[in-house]
């Protein structure tokens, strides 16, 4: 079946570059900044991973940046000359103000024409786990999904992908507002290592900790085995230019699921900027994360929702 819908994808999906090239595909970039000088976050075309998470090792401290205003108007002003109905998966709103923006000039882009088929989704999650959701929306998209159909299910769907970081460096993670400096510090002391993954608002959450990294990579391959739906034998491993870690989550795995399948990838430089080197993550599909939560959270998120 052909393709209904062409889709608008952002550079913090962190997929390799040619599973995301795509006809129908416009990919947009976030960009980061080293020593005052700005640059894309483009899948690693103008620099390796290598030199990038180097640079960081040598003391750079980058910065980062949303997808330039210009850049995201200009994907949506080719989706509506196109003709054909277009969905934005974005990037979280929880940790960028990218989602905010882009809405701004949709709305702006609609006002002018309101008969363009140009669609917007708060993924609320972003790095692998949103690459694994973009990973099934181009599956999805091909099996022929109307656009309305895709942001319905993508709305749904980013809910159940599961995911876990295990960040190296805590001092990344402090500069990032994510942890206060006395955390940082003990944490450095102690050999702690911070798992985190991602609330339902769309923001990092601390999941626990692990004294060292070799039990952390442990946790994450049993975190897949207690998590993961049981119809689904695929996962997203992420790293912060940490191959021989990812590789070791890939070997936990395959002793827990001789079936399963595994793309492992380096993250990009957005994420790469505010976790630091020696990142790693696992990313697959579970159960409703909605599930989860507290009767007095799920009461709060019916509040925000006006339910």
């Amino acid at each position: 079946m052909s393709a209904q819908c062409n889709l608008i994808i952002d550079s913090c999906c962190d997929l390799p570059l040619e599973l995301v090239q795509q006809e129908g595909v416009q990919l947009i970039d976030f960009n980061y900044i080293i020593d005052d000088k700005t640059f894309k976050d483009d899948f690693y075309q103008s620099i390796t991973p290598k030199e990038f998470y180097d640079n960081i090792r040598n003391g750079a401290t980058p910065s980062t940046s949303q997808v330039a205003p210009a850049e995201t108007e200009a994907a949506f002003r080719k989706a509506i000359e196109s003709g054909v109905p277009t969905v934005y998966l974005c990037f979280s709103s929880g940790l960028s103000s990218n989602y905010s923006t882009a809405y701004a000039i949709w709305s702006q882009l609609k006002a002018e024409h309101p008969e363009a088929p140009i669609y917007i989704v708060d993924l609320l999650i972003g790095s692998t786990p949103e690459g694994l959701l973009v990973l099934e929306a181009l599956r999805q998209r091909e099996s022929g999904l109307t656009a309305e159909e895709m942001v319905a299910w993508a709305e749904e769907a980013r809910y159940f992908v599961q995911t876990l970081f295990m960040v190296d460096d805590l001092d990344a993670l402090h500069r990032g507002g994510r942890i206060p400096a006395s955390v940082a510090f003990a944490g450095s002391k102690l050999d702690l290592k911070p798992l985190l993954n991602f609330d339902t608002n769309g923001k990092l959450s601390l999941a626990g900790a692990s004294h060292g990294r070799k039990k952390g990579l442990k946790q994450l391959a049993s975190f897949y085995g207690k998590a993961h739906a049981e119809n689904s034998n695929f996962a997203l491993i992420g790293h912060a230019d940490s191959e021989k870690d990812a590789d070791r989550v890939c070997e936990l795995l395959a002793k827990q699921d001789e079936s399963i399948t595994v793309i492992k990838h380096n993250i990009g430089a957005t994420i790469g900027s505010h976790v630091g080197a020696g990142m790693v993550s696992i990313s697959f599909w579970g159960e409703d994360r909605r599930e989860a939560l507290s009767v007095a959270d799920k009461i709060a998120r019916k509040v925000r929702k006006g339910e």
